[in-house]
């Protein structure tokens, strides 16, 4: 039986450890700690290295008891701020925070999940095939932890990530691609007082391309936004350069890309139109997520609902997660939901419920 007591210690542990993006190495060495006394191996990659962090991810092999194929878990040891000295509380039937910062239940409680559902397993000599740990780095801010993960360490290709919102029995079938865009403007400084018609405004330039973009929700699968926009100096000179960040996501890769080429055309036709230069720049920062039908992980993860009583319930969604990354890299990844409610805001919170019936699931999940 999952223990209540047990699981929320780790996890108000867990949570009270400081591990903001790219400076992880406190909650890794805690994490290296539980899992070392209880017996297992913990190698750690060089993806900190690599990005820029204070320590890798951490691959935990727990080696077999029983029949069975093999299969992986992951959670990522980072939280978005403010994550600063988090004092977790009790409030009824859920965890929250004390203070004006997150909680951290994404994604520690997918952490203390896993490890609960092992301690469950072994303290009533349930036997399991070959299971892995993930504990990534940097997910929050890049999934770095993700794309630089040795996949050496990780041999097994069936991986569920504990990391998304919706009450036990979510399972995400489809996430969305994601493309991160700079748009740049370059205009012609003239003074704006005594010779403004000498100059082109990189700001006019990028707000004719702006107002003919579509933006927001483009389609049932397909969004954009606009999130940062700076140019020019003083109100004296005509703006010789103007940038905008922005996004794009889609369920579907054509999508993506229809939505990219409009962008850049509305960029075109303003430049043809004002004059001045653009340049459209993007970088693909997660591939779409779409889990087969007929998967073997998504069957295994469904007759694990069946068995304790949770109803599976298949469902997209519009943000992206390590498992975006990890299917990829050819894993065969569907991420659950783990109850937690409210993230990236201080009013985060998780039901103590959530807390173990997640866990009974991922033990029914581990078994022969």
């Amino acid at each position: 039986m999952i223990n209540q007591e047990r699981i929320l210690e780790l996890f108000f542990d867990l949570v009270q450890i400081d591990s903001p993006s790219l400076k992880e190495k406190d909650v890794a060495a805690f994490l290296r700690e539980q899992m070392e006394k209880r017996g297992y191996e913990v190698r750690e990659d060089k993806a900190g290295e690599l990005s820029g962090g204070n320590t890798g991810n951490l691959i935990v092999h727990i080696p077999a008891t029983g029949e069975g194929e093999p299969i992986a878990f992951s959670a990522h040891m980072d939280c978005v701020q403010p994550c600063i000295g988090v004092e977790p509380i009790i409030d009824g039937d859920v965890v929250r925070s004390a203070g004006d910062t997150v909680l951290g239940s994404d994604d520690k409680a997918g952490i203390a999940m896993a490890i609960e559902a092992l301690d469950h397993l072994k303290e009533e000599s349930i036997p399991h095939p070959d299971i892995y740990f993930v504990f990534s780095i940097c997910e929050e801010a890049g999934m770095h932890g993700a794309k630089n993960m040795d996949t050496d360490l990780l041999p097994v290709k069936d991986i569920i990530v504990l990391d998304s919102s919706g009450d036990v029995g979510t399972i995400v079938v489809a996430a969305p691609a994601k493309a991160g865009i700079t748009m740049t403007f370059t205009g012609k400084s003239a003074h704006a007082g005594i010779a403004p018609e000498e100059g082109i405004s990189a700001i006019q330039i990028a707000a004719e391309a702006v107002s003919n973009m579509s933006l927001l929700r483009i389609d049932e699968s397909t969004t954009a936004n606009l999130g940062h926009i700076e140019g020019g100096s003083v109100t004296n000179i005509v703006a010789a350069s103007a940038k905008l960040t922005a996004e794009a996501r889609s369920l579907h890769d054509e999508s993506l890309n229809k939505q990219l080429e409009h962008m850049e055309a509305c960029c075109a036709a303003a430049v043809k139109k004002i004059g001045g230069e653009y340049k459209f720049e993007y970088e693909i920062s997660y591939p779409v997520l779409k889990v087969a039908d007929d998967s073997a992980v998504l069957a295994r993860v469904e007759k694990a609902c069946e068995n304790i009583g949770a109803t599976p319930k298949r469902v997209p969604t519009g943000g992206g997660s390590d498992a975006n990354i990890l299917y990829g890299k050819g894993y065969n990844a569907v991420a659950l939901g783990i109850g937690m409610s409210k993230v990236h805001t201080t009013e985060e919170f998780i039901k103590i419920e959530s807390l173990t019936s997640c866990a009974e699931l991922v033990a029914e999940i581990m078994k022969s």
